[in-house]
């Protein structure tokens, strides 16, 4: 014998009820369902409340509402039943609203609306659906018959959250199901007093009256259908990859509804445990297997069964020495808060006794912070404890599975998840039981935490990256190519996912938290800034908002996703200087762009720092020497205990390629004009022949090493006249550099005469960075450069006999955003 059980959404429409019809009919229930039991129709509960308290506050629109929803019920019937069943439902209908008609006047009149008096009125909802479903199922000639179940549900007095009484309410089912076989459609949700009074079991307890009615009845099993698949491992409209659990124990529902899980009323499940019926939670629009709770639940493939969240509560602390050793103190503080009929959702206490903590729900908080001045009011005076603190704004997420039981490292990769993504923990229970870590954090942060802790177990072998990239020209556009055309393979090989979620370049940026297609950023960023309604049609794509780097580095943090990355490939130093903000909040930092890490030193090792001390990854090692592995070598030098004595490097691949080629056969200036014309140059060749930025690669190579320099202190040897720099354009430039041709062959001639050939090198040694032009014999390592390509050379403790040499195109916006690419995947790798 079975119970059913339907929810508002699945009787809220006339193709839900529908279904509703299709399924008590079905071969594979029809004559094994005693009794269903209905909510409300969708949205009829709240609209029955918000009609009373217009009532009471005198806002004659309570009518009106109530004609509306008398109307939504006569539509239903007049679409789904016909004839003596219709004229049934029709008359059932303007009785019931007559009757409703008359409290609400009365409420009216009087201005009051008591407890009691909404608990009537709320009982409505429930009493309708039921009479109409009834009538629908006598329509189609299935026998059923209206159950109203204030007959037979006794419960307390405690107005809008009753508590039912089992013994009275078991007998009374007992005796009226005897004498009955047709299918029993009852109305949930309500119950009443020995006296007649009508109560409710509290929202969402239309679960707790099928279950009583299946105790009562020992049902073979309660179904409970609704709009979702089952219970999930998340709710889905925070977790979009939640997954359904396919069984579970009663014991770890309880936990899972308890903190939140919306799809079973947690009270629901006592009478089922009690009597040992299992509990199947169903869709009624996509009919499957769905949950099956029961008290031997086989063991989770995962090393927890699922994560719930409450999304709004506040947190109460007392504290003070007075509270160290004091016998019965908690028993005054829970008595205090009990007398006020206050509910406490978690509670946790400091092993040194000095500090009590406990959520409620924010309406009770400060009713609970005044039962406690009260209570405490000596002690508060004297200053032995300090006046309750109270916290709003906070959610609290709770892990919940029985595998967590004497099974080492779960809460630490719950509490690793929320620290690498920035989570502050405000709180912290777990039971004995070892079902259930609870974690109290901000409100703001619940949906990045609950994906965060649900990727960290659900999803353990994939690792995924939120990426917000500025920056979209030579290097960054190479490296969304790259994205666009490996994020496949990646995924599938490697199970890395980067989703792309922030994209901006000097004049747009775009926005997507599901994430942008690499494949058409670009030129959704080609035109001037649009809305998201401009463009072809639905194809437009995502609204493109002028850029500005704060309003950037704001959305990001407001989008608050889990396993957030930024990364700069741009060149300026306005997006540099926003670094430790970002960092600060908790967000990995990629970077190509040198201005950061070549500014000033204590911005240098404020960087740095966030790695070193908190953890967050700060990887820009394709600032020098673009995809060489340069900095991370120093770094593993370093953790490996050896010492750097010498660096020497050629760092500018223009310079590198001018005089890997300056051999004669041509003159200074015409090699910089062959340069500027393969790309090797910046459009004006002087940004590069400053040195400027090999200087700033020296820096920040003398800093990895641990010299405390300032970019001044870099001793740059100037390679050209200061007419050079002087020039008023490119060409006027070109043409004073052809009048320094003579002075460069001179010095190359000089050179040659040795054996020797020049070459632009930075020295690294003793707390120094020089960068000068210097003359290098045969069998140098510097001789053996090839068109742009960069070298370093480290002279070491351990390699001091024979350096060692990495070597390789140092510029190039393919192996740049490679590199960059490299770095994104090692901050993916740094999620497990």
């Amino acid at each position: 014998m079975l119970v059913l059980k339907f929810g508002g959404s699945s009787v809220g429409s006339a193709g839900a009820l529908e279904r509703v019809a299709g399924i008590l009919t079905s071969a594979e229930r029809s004559g094994r369902v005693r009794v269903v039991v209905v909510s409300a129709l969708n949205g009829i509960t709240d609209g029955l409340i918000a009609a009373a308290r217009k009532a009471a506050a005198g806002d004659g629109s309570y009518a009106e509402d109530a004609a509306a929803m008398k109307e939504r019920h006569l539509d239903l019937a007049r679409s789904l039943t016909s004839g003596e069943p219709f004229s049934l439902c029709a008359s059932w209908t303007e009785s019931v609203f007559s009757d409703l008609g008359r409290i609400l006047d009365g409420v009216s009149v009087v201005r009051e609306l008591s407890a009691r008096i909404l608990d009537y009125v709320m009982s409505f909802g429930e009493r309708l659906s039921a009479y109409l479903l009834t009538q629908i199922l006598s329509c189609r000639g299935y026998p059923a018959e209206y159950l109203d179940s204030r007959e037979l549900i006794r419960s307390d007095r405690n107005y809008g959250a009753a508590a039912f009484l089992p013994e009275a309410s078991y007998a009374l089912i007992r005796a009226h199901f005897e004498a009955r076989r047709s299918l029993q459609v009852a109305a949930g949700f309500i119950a009443s007093t020995e006296d007649g009074a009508t109560t409710t079991l509290g929202r969402g307890g239309s679960d707790l009256s099928a279950a009583i009615y299946g105790a009562a009845l020992d049902a073979e099993a309660i179904e409970i259908w609704t709009d979702v698949d089952g219970i999930l491992t998340a709710d889905p409209r925070l977790v979009k990859n939640a997954f359904k659990i396919d069984s579970i124990s009663y014991i770890e529902t309880m936990e899972l509804s308890h903190f939140g899980a919306k799809v079973l009323y947690p009270p629901t499940v006592r009478p089922a445990l009690e009597k040992g019926i299992p509990i199947r939670i169903l869709n009624t629009f996509k009919p499957g297997e769905g949950t099956l709770i029961s008290a031997d639940a086989p063991e989770s493939p995962w090393p927890i069964r699922g994560i719930s969240s409450l999304s709004n509560v506040t947190l109460i602390r007392l504290q003070g020495s007075g509270m160290v050793g004091v016998a019965g103190f908690s028993s005054r503080l829970f008595g205090a808060l009990a007398r006020r009929g206050i509910s406490v959702i978690l509670i946790t206490q400091s092993s040194s006794e000095y500090s009590i903590c406990f959520a409620v729900e924010p309406p009770a908080a400060y009713s609970a912070a005044a039962a406690l001045m009260e209570e405490f009011d000596r002690e508060i005076g004297s200053r032995l404890i300090e006046a309750p603190i109270v916290e709003p704004g906070l959610s609290i997420i709770a892990v919940v599975g029985s595998r967590m039981k004497s099974r080492s490292g779960i809460s630490g990769r719950v509490f690793y998840a929320l620290g690498r993504n920035g989570v502050n923990i405000v709180a912290i229970a777990q039971g004995s039981s070892e079902l259930n870590i609870s974690a109290v954090i901000s409100r703001q942060d619940e949906a990045k935490a609950v994906n965060a802790i649900h990727e960290a177990f659900f999803l353990a072998g994939v690792r995924s990256v939120n990426l917000f990239l500025v920056g979209i020209g030579l290097i960054g556009g190479t490296l969304v190519d790259q994205i666009a055309s490996h994020r496949e393979i990646l995924a599938d090989e490697q199970h890395i996912r980067i989703n792309l979620t922030g994209v901006a370049n000097s004049r747009g940026m775009i926005f997507d938290a599901d994430g942008l297609d690499p494949g058409t950023v670009k030129g959704l960023l080609k035109g001037p800034p649009r809305g998201a309604a401009q463009g072809a049609g639905e194809d437009a794509g995502p609204e493109v908002l002028p850029f500005e780097i704060g309003e950037f580095i704001g959305r990001m943090k407001a989008l608050n996703l889990p396993n957030t990355a930024f990364c700069d490939c741009s060149s300026g130093a306005d997006v540099a200087e926003r670094y430790a903000e970002i960092l600060a909040a908790a967000i990995p930092v990629v970077t190509p762009n040198k201005k950061a890490n070549s500014s000033s030193l204590e911005y240098y090792r404020t960087l740095t720092g966030f790695s070193r001390e908190r953890g967050i990854p700060y990887l820009y090692e394709t600032t020098v020497c673009a995809g060489l592995p340069v900095i991370s070598t120093l770094r593993d030098l370093a953790y490996s205990g050896d010492r750097v004595r010498r660096i020497e490097a050629v760092l500018s691949g223009t310079l590198s390629f001018i005089f890997n080629n300056f051999d004669g056969s041509r003159s200074f200036s015409e090699l910089v004009r062959e340069a500027r014309s393969k790309g090797y140059t910046e459009p004006d060749p002087r940004d590069d022949l400053n040195a400027m930025d090999a200087a700033r690669k020296a820096l920040i190579l003398a800093r990895e090493c641990g010299m405390s320099l300032e970019f001044e202190a870099v001793a740059i040897e100037p390679l050209l006249p200061a007419a050079c720099f002087e020039a008023a354009g490119v060409e006027s430039f070109f043409e004073e550099l052809k009048k320094s041709d003579a002075l460069f062959e001179e010095r190359r001639r000089k050179a040659a005469a040795g054996g020797k050939a020049l070459r632009y090198v930075a020295v690294i040694e003793d707390g120094s960075a020089t960068i000068r032009l210097r003359e290098e014999a045969p069998g140098s390592p510097f001789r053996s450069l090839v068109d742009a390509d960069n070298i370093v050379v480290i002279t070491t403790d351990r390699y001091s006999k024979l350096p060692m040499v990495i070597k390789g195109p140092g510029a190039g916006a393919e192996v740049t955003a490679g590199g960059v690419f490299a770095d994104i995947v090692r901050i993916a790798r740094t999620l497990v």
